[in-house]
């Protein structure tokens, strides 16, 4: 067993160095921080379980991971931080959001600093290279989003797949035969995020079960880029009847885009959105929507958390049901 002697041995420190840089008692510098981060990697050590039992319970803190990247949309993200924040106080514990894209390193400098005790984590990718180091921390963790291997780890989210789905079934139903995606920025794809990977999939899948002529189209998340996207859609699919919009900040944009293209929504092009309801109700025109319930995941993040510290057993896995509101953006298309 790896001692903490051995990871002062190895970043050329002493043990009472590497003890506060684990309990954050005393300061220590950067580089010195680096170090003996580094050692305990290579060395694989691990704290003792009934010390970081003892300093987590004088924590009360819970670390929200949120990495601010391109692609998202930054007042959405934050209703989701302010859910978060708000059940936590309810169960008397403090929030320490985490910003910076600094992954495992992030992670684990946290872990053993004790500046908290337990984790949620946000932007979660398919493929996350977070997902080994979180199976072995002491602190709980739970992942607001899902990866591709949910094994050993605590998730919750929307049924994005299932909101995609219900989208197509209400256009299909109306009677479309043509249906586009516009979907997230493009770099969120590129970094395989698991939420917008799951729209496009189940997008394509019900477009596919109802035998809907259908293509996805990313999206960056700017007025001019809505109506560049607006005016191709038109002039290469001269049948397109619907869309389906799964990128908040450009909602409206692209509805308007339509209009000055000489569309009437919905007698033309119905639209539906997946988004919170904040965005689609006030809407000149109120957009039918598959509503985004940030206030409830967080609220059942911090929940599964406070389970998880006093020793319960939850579910790997937690699919939030799909609500579609209809509204007046949709109708059947023109004859």
């Amino acid at each position: 067993m790896v001692k903490i002697t051995d990871v002062a041995a190895h970043a050329g420190v002493s043990p009472s160095t590497v003890s506060y840089a684990l309990s954050g008692k005393r300061p220590i510098s950067q580089e010195t921080r680096l170090r003996i981060e580094r050692s305990i990697r290579e060395l694989g050590y691990r704290p003792h379980a009934g010390a970081r039992s003892l300093a987590s319970s004088r924590a009360r803190v819970l670390a929200l991971v949120l990495p601010l990247r391109r692609g998202m949309h930054v007042p959405v993200v934050m209703q989701f931080a302010t859910s978060v924040v708000t059940a936590a106080r309810d169960h008397d514990h403090d929030v320490l959001l985490l910003t910076g894209s600094e992954g495992e390193e992030g992670l684990i400098r946290v872990s053993h600093s004790a500046m908290a005790d337990t984790f949620v984590i946000m932007d979660v990718e398919v493929d996350d290279r977070r997902l080994p180091l979180l199976r072995t921390l002491d602190q709980p963790s739970v992942l607001i989003g899902y990866p591709a291997d949910p094994t050993g780890l605590t998730c919750v989210d929307l049924d994005f797949r299932q909101a995609a789905q219900a989208c197509v079934d209400h256009l299909a139903a109306l009677g479309h035969r043509r249906v586009a995606l516009v979907g997230s920025h493009p770099e969120v794809y590129v970094r395989g995020t698991g939420f917008a990977r799951r729209v496009a999939a189940g997008f394509t899948a019900a477009a596919d079960r109802h035998g809907l002529a259908s293509s996805v189209h990313p999206c960056a998340d700017t007025p001019v880029a809505a109506r560049a996207l607006a005016e191709r859609l038109v002039r290469e699919q001269p049948g397109l009847t619907a869309v389906v919009v799964h990128n908040e900040p450009i909602v409206q944009p692209l509805v308007e885009a339509l209009t000055a293209l000489g569309l009437r929504v919905p007698q033309d092009v119905s639209v539906a959105a997946i988004c919170p309801d904040e965005i689609a109700e006030p809407a000149a025109t109120p957009i039918t929507s598959v509503s985004l319930p940030t206030a409830l995941v967080g609220a059942r993040a911090v929940e599964l958390l406070m389970s998880k510290l006093q020793g319960a057993a939850v579910p790997e896995t937690t699919m939030l049901p799909v609500h579609l509101t209809v509204r007046a953006t949709t109708a059947p298309p023109p004859a």
